[in-house]
């Protein structure tokens, strides 16, 4: 069943004294795209979680957001950066002389500038922290699919009813094309009757005007391939692979046969049927651009 590029999923899980929380969510792409945010420490979970996503995923721009916190802080220890912090009051009292101002700063003023403090936490197991993310990941994976899904759903019950409203115009057209063969042959014939009065007619020269005219008209083999594309689109529609841009080229193809049609007839009942059919094409086109 086909799936919607767009999804949402999210995971949080306490294990081992950790809080993992895992976040997905994506729209349409034409290729794979993926971003993660991710705790700078971590940085080792970030091509992991690229290739853990896409071999679930195949197209559409997903951000992955990834939370990691530590329960146990036993093991952590905060340190003074003293260069850092000699260098920061140096240069306020340096502030203070040059503009006489009150020297009004404490130890909780220059601890709070970046980098004085410094958390130094004990060596983690990297794969045991990949081991729950992943973890993690994969019940916000299935969230997320599961949205792509539901999705894919009405985007399947839309563009099957369109192709079975597309293949109810070609019938009509089949039925029809056929009379309009006709109609211009007894057009013909009394037109000439109109001009010649009741002279006898060469038939043979009217068979040959009805042939080339039935020729030029003729959509047999435009709407062969037409019912050949929409059983085609809808095998795509029902199978598991990711199928959305295979899919829009058959539209492409679908939408040259009907304008090949529209050009051809020389009948108001086909070229109306003929728009029909093209408004219903590119609105199968706009759902597509969001399929997987």
């Amino acid at each position: 069943m086909v799936k919607s590029m767009t999804g949402f999923g999210r995971a949080v899980k306490e294990v081992d004294g950790y809080i993992i929380t895992v976040e997905l969510k994506s729209v349409n792409h034409r290729y794979f795209e993926f971003s993660c945010r991710c705790p700078r420490q971590y940085g080792f979970i970030d091509e992991k979680i690229k290739s853990f996503v896409n071999s679930k995923v195949a197209r559409g721009k997903v951000e992955c957001f990834i939370g990691i916190e530590a329960l146990n802080t036993e093991a952590a220890t905060v340190e003074v950066n003293n260069t850092l912090a000699s260098a920061y009051v140096k240069a306020l009292k340096e502030i203070a002389d040059t503009y006489e101002l009150k020297e009004d700063f404490g130890a909780s003023t220059i601890s709070r500038y970046p980098d004085v403090l410094v958390i130094r936490k004990a060596e983690e197991d990297e794969e045991k922290i990949w081991s729950m993310v992943k973890d993690t990941a994969q019940e916000a994976i299935d969230k997320f699919i599961e949205m792509r899904s539901a999705e894919g759903q009405r985007m399947f019950d839309d563009i099957y009813a369109r192709s079975q409203f597309i293949l109810d115009c070609v019938s009509v057209i089949e039925e029809r094309s056929p009379q309009t063969v006709k109609e211009y042959n007894d057009k013909l014939i009394e037109r000439v009757h109109e001009i010649i009065g009741d002279v006898a007619l060469d038939e043979n020269r009217v068979l040959q005007e009805v042939a080339i005219y039935a020729d030029k008209v003729a959509v047999a083999e435009e709407t062969v391939r037409l019912r050949s594309h929409i059983e085609q689109l809808r095998a795509f529609l029902a199978g598991d692979e990711a199928v959305g841009r295979k899919m829009d080229f058959l539209v492409q193809e679908i939408n040259r046969e009907t304008n090949t049609i529209g050009s051809k007839c020389n009948d108001v009942d086909i070229a109306r049927k003929v728009v029909d059919m093209k408004a219903e094409i590119e609105k199968i086109r706009e759902q597509i651009q969001n399929i997987e």
